[in-house]
C-alpha cells in the first residue's frame, strides 16, 4: 500500500490551527485595554488567579467537611489465627484441624475460618489443614517435615 504523502509535505487541515490571540494590542484589536478580565477587581490584577478551592475568605469546603482517616473494607476477611508455636505440644504425624485444635483446647472460639501465623517454633511433623497460611508459617511447618493443605 503506498500512501500519497511523506513527512516533509504534512501540514494541518485548513482552519484546524487557529492563530493566538494577542491580547493588550489597542481597542480596535478586540481584546485592549483590560484584555477581557474587566475593570477592577480580584480576577482583574496580575498574578490572577486564586488558587484553586479559594472561596473569598469564606472557610473553604475542603476544610468544611469532615476529614476521613480511612474507608472501611467493604467485605472483610476474618480468621481464627493461631501461631506455629502453639502446634508445637502436638503429637508428631497428626493432622490439624479446626476440630482437633478445639478438642486439644487450643482454639476458644471457633467462628471464622482457620488461619496459621508463622511465630514461633516447631520441631514435629504435622498435617495441617487451614484456610490460610503466612509464608513463614508454611515454611517452618514444612522444614520439620510436615505438610500445610489449603482448605475452603
Amino acid at each position: 500500500m503506498t500512501s500519497s504523502f511523506s513527512l516533509n509535505t504534512l501540514k494541518p487541515q485548513p482552519g484546524s490551527r487557529r492563530r493566538k490571540l494577542r491580547k493588550g494590542r489597542g481597542i480596535a484589536a478586540g481584546q485592549g485595554a483590560s484584555c477581557g478580565f474587566g475593570m477592577r477587581g480580584q480576577k482583574s490584577r496580575s498574578g490572577r488567579p486564586v488558587r484553586p478551592g479559594f472561596e473569598g475568605g469564606q472557610m473553604p469546603l475542603y476544610r468544611r467537611i469532615p476529614k476521613l482517616k480511612h474507608f472501611e473494607l467493604v467485605n472483610p476477611v476474618y480468621y481464627t489465627v493461631i501461631n506455629v508455636g502453639r502446634l508445637a505440644d502436638l503429637s508428631a504425624g497428626s493432622t490439624v484441624t479446626m476440630d482437633s485444635l478445639v478438642k486439644d483446647g487450643l482454639v476458644t472460639s471457633p467462628k471464622y475460618p482457620l488461619k496459621v501465623l508463622g511465630s514461633g517454633d516447631l520441631s514435629v511433623k504435622l498435617n495441617v489443614q487451614a484456610a490460610a497460611f503466612t509464608v513463614g508459617a508454611r515454611a517452618k511447618i514444612e522444614a520439620a517435615g510436615g505438610s500445610c493443605e489449603v482448605t475452603d
